[in-house]
Formats: C-alpha cells, structure tokens, sequence
C-alpha cells in the first residue's frame, strides 16, 4: 500500500458562467481603432481579465468593428470568440491568446475599425480548457448525503432512505494579483464573488493524485506513476476571506459549494492524442485534445 503525502495534488479552474449571455449596442462612439480598444454598456464586474468569450451580432450582420485579422481565414463574420483584456475604465481589448489579455499589451492585440453603425451585439463568457490554480496551500472538500425517515407505525426499526448529496468545501491559497501564463491566481476567485450579472460559478478540478507523481513510501507499481484521481464538479464562490499579518504571507481562504453531481474521476490508462503533421495534438475549442477512436477524455 502506497502513501501518499498532499503535495501530489493540485487544483484546475475552469472559467464559466451559468447566467446566459448579455444583450448590448456597440455604438460608433464606442471604439477607438487607434487604440484597438472598445466597449459597451455592461456591470463593471461582468467581465475579468482573461475570459473567452463569443461575441455574435444579434442582426445577422458582420462586427465590423473588429479587423479581418481577428479570424483564423481573415474574414470578417458575424460571431468571433476571442480572449478579453478589461482596461480601468471599461475598456475591452481582444487577443487571441489567454496569456496575451492578461498582460494587455501591444503583443497580439486584435485590430479594430472605426464604424458608421451602431451593432447589436450578445456577448456569452465560454469555456476554454483549464488552467492549475497557483500557490494553492491545502483544500477540503466535503460531500454528504441526506436521509429521509419513513418509519411508519409498527415498525421495530427505524426506516431511513438515501435523499440528495450535496458538497462544500474551502481552498487556501497564497494570495497574488499579477497573473503567470497558463496559470491561474486567488485573485480571479475573489472577484468571482463580485461578479454579480453572471454569478460566482466555475468548474473544478480537484486532484488527490496528479500525473507524474509517486507515493512516498510503502508498495508502489511503477505503472501507477502517470495515473491520476480527482473530484470534478460545478461550484460557486460562497465567500472569500484575506488574512493580513506583519511578517506573514498574505493568503486567502475561498468557500464553495457545489451546483451539481460531484464525481470521482480516474485515468489510469495512457490515452492516445491524434497528432498534426506537425507533430502537435489537435486542440479543441471548448478544451482538451481530440483522441483516437476508442479513447475517452477523463
């Protein structure tokens, strides 16, 4: 029997929303082309920093408000789904790359065109694969199961049935603000809890063992060192606490609750990537990688 310490796992946020989209006007006021910078009538705290999200003209008409750069085959279209950058004034800047709209720099910014027209546009955050939760300290999660008593006179014992699960649970992390490529920081689950037109939802992964880990002592099968078990489940932020002290690292705890079935997953065989010419796997646009015919995504 292997024994495994808490430094094997770690934790993966999928960015989502379960509200629906958000209807608005792009006005030609509304965009600076020299600036590639634009905006429209939304809650300050609809949108963070590194969403991807689909925008589609309500009309049937194209954004032309957006460059034909902005698509993989340089032509305009009615809907695009790009990577947001939001400035201190509400200003959204486009990028292609997660990493690029967190830093919000000129590297591979979206170019923009001037309009004549306002456009209807509907705005939707997507999900876009997942990325490890930085400086995470410890987690807990906490499933239970309610019962229901139907004992009925005469019985001798009492009657339980099994009724609903539901599941908590809690994450320290150390807190940082200034976001790493391919990373995700604390920072992102406090303001989920201030996002208040979309709700405070993400998806979790939660993982007892990730992969190219081994136990610290006991048996242990080498075949097991690229297996992996974890938690997955759709949560809400429920509140988010930051402690302060001289001297200390500033951390901050985040409360959850789960919104669906709470699963307990494991990959324990190797699955088999379909490859470009190139040699690199296929990704697809809602996350993971495209696999050959009798393999299946964890």
């Amino acid at each position: 029997m292997g024994i495994y310490l808490g430094n094997v796992g770690n934790i993966e946020l999928i960015r989502k929303s379960i509200e629906g989209s958000k209807y608005s006007l792009v006005n030609p006021s509304d965009v600076n082309a020299s600036r590639n910078r634009f905006s429209f009538d939304f809650d300050e705290s609809y949108l963070i920093g590194g969403d991807f999200v689909e925008l589609r003209t309500t009309d049937g008409t194209n954004l032309d408000f957006v460059d034909g750069t902005g698509w993989s085959d340089g032509t305009v279209r009615d809907s695009g789904n790009w990577y947001v950058f939001i400035d201190e004034l509400g200003g959204i800047r486009l990028y292609n790359t997660f990493a690029e709209a967190l830093d919000g720099g000129t590297d591979g910014q979206i170019p923009l065109n001037d309009i004549s027209r306002d456009i209807p546009i509907e705005i939707t955050v997507r999900d876009r694969g997942g990325r490890l939760l930085g400086c995470v300290t410890d987690y807990e999660i906490n499933t239970s199961r309610e019962t229901v008593d139907f004992t009925v006179l005469g019985d001798e014992y009492r009657q339980q049935y099994s009724s609903l699960i539901t599941g908590s649970g809690r994450l320290t992390a150390q807190w940082d603000y200034a976001n790493v490529s391919g990373s995700e920081t604390v920072q992102y689950l406090m303001q989920l809890v201030l996002r208040t037109e979309i709700g405070s939802s993400f998806r979790g992964k939660f993982y007892i063992k990730s992969e190219n880990t081994a136990p610290s002592g006991g048996s242990y099968d080498a075949s097991q060192f690229n297996d992996q078990l974890w938690w997955e489940f759709d949560a809400l932020v429920a509140s988010s606490a930051t402690s302060f002290a001289p001297g200390d690292i500033i951390v901050s705890t985040i409360d959850f609750v789960a919104t669906g079935p709470i699963r307990l997953k494991a990959k324990t065989t190797t699955q088999r990537r379909l490859l470009q010419e190139a040699g690199s796997p296929i990704l697809l646009e809602q996350g993971g990688y495209l696999l050959l015919e009798g393999d299946e995504l964890p």
